[in-house]
């Protein structure tokens, strides 16, 4: 383990260049206090997690202290937002403060979010609010444990500095962790504003240091995004799996890693509705959860586009051409395994697609579904789940296949439970349970969030004592309005 101080910092980045980024300072927050922090998250720069109550680790944290080996700069990039391209967007609100090589030799960006007014900002203070950054650090931690890759979060930190969106509300800084913050956007300004030698530059440098397995192969810019597309094709089959709803799935809020990136109106689905849009801004729908497929694809076309002086268009296209089986097969796997299917039959995408739509019809809840579909032998779990559903006659007719289907398997019931357990979270993070968590930090109690945290931590397990969690949701829960200010 390693002290504060010990840090070894390697900014790989910030030596591409004034180019790429505009060294800023953080400006601190008045009277910073920690709100919550994650053990797991500190374990990733060798932290002992005693370290969370050092005075020290909050002011470092938050940006009133700095290592003497940390360089903060706000990194610039573009993208398209809804379909229509901004040509300079850029870290507006957050900065990397340095890359931290830990003891296995890997690189963690320190990247903090809400640090003051950059080059980028644009109109906007630079600014963050408690509330959207105790839900960045929910959902970046939550989804790591349902197996979701994503940014991680390492802490929150409060403080009594007044920032104004919709109404008054508390300054807030989140320190977020990524072995990189390179967007699809960064390849798109540099590809726009026709600076090629630099848009390489950029390319080797993020082949050369996360994805080097490339190096070795005979057109390693053609494997480097090829690597991204099943990536972001991986990524996207478990948010689908589990429910998960980005919310604002912009080309710069996309990770070159296949990582969930920047959190904003997001939400996991309470009953299920394909047709869902978690941000109340998004009136189109364009980010719907049944358009997060195909945006996702259109995501990458934006990517190839940039990269086309470097890569064949037509090898551009045969690659864009895997995305929808890479991401069906991905699919497909974790839905059986959620249906306690150890073996794939042709069938199954049906037998997954009826439920999915009666599902909808009936509105029944995604989560608990699942879950309860493992507690007990399937004849004692369906009878109880048909009574949720309208059409019980369509139900019958389903359960029946599926009885069938799982019948061919020849499953220990007991081996079945334990294995549907593992892979059918009994706590989600719902919107309603960030909501009241954020209340009582907004009123001084950090209690709620870290309580909220842990139980999330474990999604899995039962944890005896925090049944509540996982209850249904209020109606009030269901109908929350989220959106992209923060």
């Amino acid at each position: 383990m390693k002290t504060l101080t010990e840090l070894n910092f390697d900014n790989r980045f910030a030596q591409l260049g004034e180019v790429f980024s505009t060294e800023v300072t953080p400006q601190p927050l008045e009277n910073p206090r920690l709100v919550v922090a994650s053990e797991a998250a500190m374990a990733l720069l060798d932290l002992d997690p005693a370290t969370k109550d050092d005075p020290l680790f909050t002011e470092l944290f938050a940006g009133h202290k700095l290592w003497s080996t940390a360089e903060p700069r706000a990194m610039i990039y573009s993208g398209h937002q809804f379909g229509s391209y901004n040509p300079q967007l850029g870290d507006g609100r957050g900065l990397l403060l340095g890359e931290v090589v830990n003891e296995a030799g890997e690189h963690w960006d320190l990247h903090l979010k809400g640090a003051g007014m950059t080059p980028y900002s644009r109109m906007g203070d630079g600014r963050a609010v408690l509330r959207s950054s105790i839900r960045e650090f929910l959902a970046s931690e939550h989804l790591h444990a349902l197996g979701i890759p994503s940014s991680r979060a390492l802490c929150v930190t409060g403080s009594e500095t007044p920032v104004y969106r919709e109404r008054q509300e508390l300054g807030a800084m989140l320190m977020r962790l990524a072995p990189s913050h390179v967007r699809f956007g960064h390849f798109e300004f540099f590809y726009y504003t026709k600076q090629h030698d630099e848009l390489k530059k950029l390319l080797d440098h993020v082949v050369e240091n996360h994805f080097s397995d490339c190096l070795e192969h005979p057109e390693p810019y053609h494997c480097f995004f090829r690597e991204v597309l099943e990536r972001t094709a991986e990524m996207v089959a478990k948010w689908q799996a589990y429910g998960f709803c980005h919310g604002v799935m912009n080309t710069d809020n996309m990770s070159i890693l296949g990582i969930t990136f920047d959190f904003g109106p997001y939400a996991f689905l309470d009953d299920f509705d394909a047709r869902f849009v978690c941000n109340h801004s998004d009136h189109a729908g364009r980010y719907s959860y049944e358009n997060q497929v195909p945006i996702a694809h259109w995501n990458l076309a934006a990517l190839a586009q940039a990269l086309t002086p470097f890569i064949a268009i037509e090898q551009l296209r045969a690659t864009m051409d895997l995305f929808l089986p890479i991401y069906e097969t991905v699919w497909l796997g974790l839905m059986r395994k959620r249906l306690g299917l150890q073996t794939a039959e042709e069938s199954d995408k049906e037998l997954i697609q009826r439920l999915l739509q009666l599902m909808q019809s009936s509105a029944i809840d995604y989560t608990r579904f699942f879950r309860e579909l493992g507690d007990s032998h399937p004849e004692m779990a369906l009878a109880r789940l048909r009574e949720d559903f309208v059409d019980i006659k369509a139900f019958d007719e389903w359960a029946a296949t599926y009885r069938q289907r799982s019948e061919r398997e020849s499953v220990d019931h007991e081996a079945r439970r334990t294995r549907m357990h593992a892979a059918n979270p009994k706590y989600i993070l719902r919107n309603y349970l960030a909501q009241k968590a954020i209340e009582a930090a907004e009123a001084g109690n950090y209690g709620p969030v870290r309580e909220l945290h842990g139980v999330l931590s474990r999604p899995f397990d039962e944890q005896p004592g925090m049944e509540h969690y996982a209850e249904r949701p209020p109606e009030w829960g269901k109908h929350l309005e989220i959106s992209c200010s923060s």
